[in-house]
C-alpha cells in the first residue's frame, strides 16, 4: 500500500506519516523539493515550498522523481509506504512531453520561444508554477479536519479511521454492493429520504431499486405524493404514501423466480417492517444495511423469525472527516490518497 499525504502548513502531514510508521510499519519515501523558479519568489511562493526541516530526522528512501518512486513501489506492492512530498499536480499526474520541454527551455533560456508564444503559452512563466494545494484536496480519498489539541487525541482518531484497511484499495463484496446501493439511491425522487437497494445472488446483481412514486405517476419531488410533500413526521400517515420503497422496487424488478436460495439484499437503510415482511416472503437469505431506521427492532424480529439474517455493515470512513475540540479558525486539513497514478 502506498499512501500519499498533502496538506496546508502545520496541518499534521508528518505527524500522520509518523503515525503510520510507528503503528503500522510504513516506511517513508521522499521526493526532491520543487524545481526552483527563475527570478525572485514571492512570499506566497516561498510558503508553498517544503521546509528545510520537513525531512529532518525522518527515516526512509529518497528518489529523484515520481517515475523512479513508482517503479520501486510497484515491485514491492505488498509492503507499506507513505509519501508527504505532494505539492503539485505533476506529482499525481506526470506532465506531458510538451510541458516538460517548455519548462526545460524556460530553465535553460529564461524566456519563451517565439513559437511557444505564438501557440498561446503565456510568456515569462513556466506552466508548472506552484499554485497551492487547494486543487489537490478534492482528489483525496480521505480528508481529515485536524482540530486536536494533542498528538494522542489525533492518533486516536487515526486509529478509528482504519487507514490501512484493504477495503480502501479494493472493496470487499459488502463494500462494493453497499456502494452500488448508495449510488442507486441517487435516482430516488422521494421528498423524505433517499434509499437505494441491490439484490444479489452468488455475488452477481439480480436487480436494483430506489424509492419513489410508481411508473407513470408524477415524481414525489414534483408533488406526486401528498404525504411526502406535507409536514408529516417520520412514521405518520404512511397509509397515504404513494412512494414505493427501494426494497419493494428491487423485489418487483427481480420477481420470485429470479430470487434464488441464498440471495442477499443490500440496502443503505435498514428495511422498514412492511418491507421486511415482503423480504421474508420471497426467500431472501440475508439483509445487509448501512444506516439504522426507527423500525430496526421490529424489522429484526420479523426477519429473525423468518430465518433471514440481518447485519449492519459500515465501511471505513472516506471524504471529509472532522473531529476535535479546537475552533474551526484554528483547524488544518490533511488529505490522504491510496496510491499514485503511474
Amino acid at each position: 500500500m502506498l499512501i500519499g499525504i498533502c496538506g496546508s502548513i502545520c496541518a499534521g502531514k508528518h505527524t500522520t506519516a509518523e503515525y503510520l510508521v510507528q503503528h503500522h510499519g510504513f516506511l517513508r519515501l521522499h521526493l526532491p523539493s520543487l524545481v526552483p523558479l527563475a527570478g525572485p519568489k514571492t512570499d506566497d511562493e516561498k510558503r508553498l515550498l517544503p521546509s528545510v526541516t520537513d525531512q529532518k530526522g525522518t527515516r526512509g528512501l529518497s528518489f529523484p522523481d515520481v517515475s523512479a518512486l513508482l517503479d520501486f513501489v510497484t515491485k514491492r506492492w505488498r509492503e507499506h509506504w507513505v509519501l508527504t512530498d505532494i505539492y503539485d499536480e505533476p506529482t499525481l499526474d506526470p506532465s506531458p512531453l510538451a510541458e516538460f520541454v517548455f519548462v526545460n527551455d524556460f530553465q535553460l533560456y529564461g524566456s519563451v520561444l517565439k513559437s511557444d508564444a505564438d501557440s498561446g503559452v503565456e510568456s515569462g512563466s513556466p506552466l508548472s508554477v506552484p499554485a497551492g494545494i487547494a486543487h489537490l484536496l478534492p482528489r483525496a480519498h480521505l480528508q481529515i479536519l485536524n482540530q486536536h489539541r494533542s498528538i494522542q487525541d489525533y492518533y486516536r482518531l487515526l486509529d478509528s479511521l482504519d487507514l490501512v484497511s484493504p477495503i480502501r484499495l479494493r472493496p470487499t463484496w459488502d463494500a462494493y454492493f453497499m456502494t452500488l446501493a448508495s449510488l442507486a439511491s441517487l435516482r430516488s425522487n422521494c421528498m423524505k429520504r433517499r434509499v437505494g437497494c441491490v439484490l444479489v445472488h452468488n455475488s452477481r446483481i439480480i436487480s436494483t431499486g430506489y424509492n419513489g412514486t410508481p411508473r407513470n405517476l408524477t415524481n414525489c419531488n414534483e408533488g406526486g405524493c401528498g404525504r411526502c410533500n406535507s409536514a408529516n413526521s417520520g412514521g405518520v400517515a404512511l397509509s397515504t404514501c404513494l412512494c414505493l420503497h427501494a426494497e419493494e422496487n428491487a423485489l418487483l424488478e427481480a420477481g420470485r423466480e429470479r430470487i434464488r436460495e441464498g440471495a442477499v439484499l443490500y440496502c443503505d437503510t435498514c428495511p422498514c417492517l412492511t418491507c421486511s415482511v415482503k423480504i421474508a416472503q420471497v426467500g431472501v437469505k440475508e439483509v445487509v444495511y448501512s444506516q439504522s431506521y426507527n423500525m430496526d427492532d421490529a424489522s429484526r424480529q420479523v426477519l429473525n423469525e423468518a430465518g433471514v439474517g440481518l447485519r449492519q455493515f459500515s465501511p471505513p470512513k472516506s471524504g471529509l472527516v472532522s473531529a476535535g475540540t479546537i475552533p474551526e479558525s484554528s483547524t488544518a486539513l490533511v488529505a490522504l490518497t491510496n496510491g499514485l497514478a503511474p
